[in-house]
């Protein structure tokens, strides 16, 4: 997902400051809600857990340049039901930084980009998994079905923000539009992977109810 540099420059990439600002601000607020609900340190503990496994998510594991864009296994939907949004959304703040200032300093200046085509299908995930998700359903308990819904709203954001930013930055010329198509249907993998991962990390995670109190866990994971 990471925007390839020259998609978007001059100065139609200060609109990209504008999204990243408006999606920081969505992290604050929840980060502040959960601040409220389990504590300073439960969000601290959090977040540095996601950071380091979007970061590991980002360089360490498989990915490939495809069309406008790369392909890469982010696991959004695995660290929301984890973790909780507001420590998956620092995650990836932090964690796709941390990645550009040691490894890839060429994307830098699509951080803005990259941090909004993260985040926001992450909130618009929240919001799908409010209306889907009984409140007496532990995360550790959802369906297949459940899970598919919460890959396709997030990946399927993200293929919809890059598309955005190619558009934007380079037209609707045939070539662009070709770039765009290949970039999605290359997704589509992601997309049909990432639902049997949840799933077998929330298997995982029933073994772990002796964490079921833990303030490192997003409270809906077990209970």
């Amino acid at each position: 997902m990471h925007i390839e540099p020259g998609v978007v420059d001059g100065a139609k990439i200060v609109l990209s400051y504008a999204t990243a600002f408006a999606a920081l601000g969505l992290s604050a607020k929840a980060s502040i809600e959960m601040i409220k609900k389990d504590g300073l340190l439960s969000l601290i503990g959090r977040s540095a857990l996601t950071t380091l496994f979007v970061f590991v998510f980002f360089e360490i594991l498989p990915h490939q340049a495809v069309g406008v864009s790369e392909v890469h296994l982010i696991l959004g939907s695995t660290l929301f039901l984890v973790f909780g949004p507001a420590a998956a959304s620092i995650g990836l703040i932090l964690g796709l930084l941390t990645q550009g200032v040691f490894f890839a300093q060429f994307d830098l200046p699509q951080y803005g980009m990259n941090v909004t085509t993260l985040l926001l299908p992450l909130f618009a995930m929240s919001a799908v998994a409010r209306r889907t998700i009984a409140e007496n359903t532990a995360y550790v308990d959802i369906s297949y079905k459940q899970a598919l819904k919460l890959s396709l709203t997030y990946q399927g954001g993200i293929v919809a923000w890059v598309a955005f930013w190619a558009f934007y930055g380079q037209g609707m010329g045939a070539d662009n539009l070709a770039s765009v198509a290949t970039f999605g249907i290359a997704y589509l993998s992601v997309v049909l992977i990432e639902p049997i991962l949840d799933l077998a990390v929330l298997a995982g995670a029933k073994s772990l109810h002796r964490f079921k109190q833990s303030s490192l866990f997003e409270a809906r994971l077990f209970n």
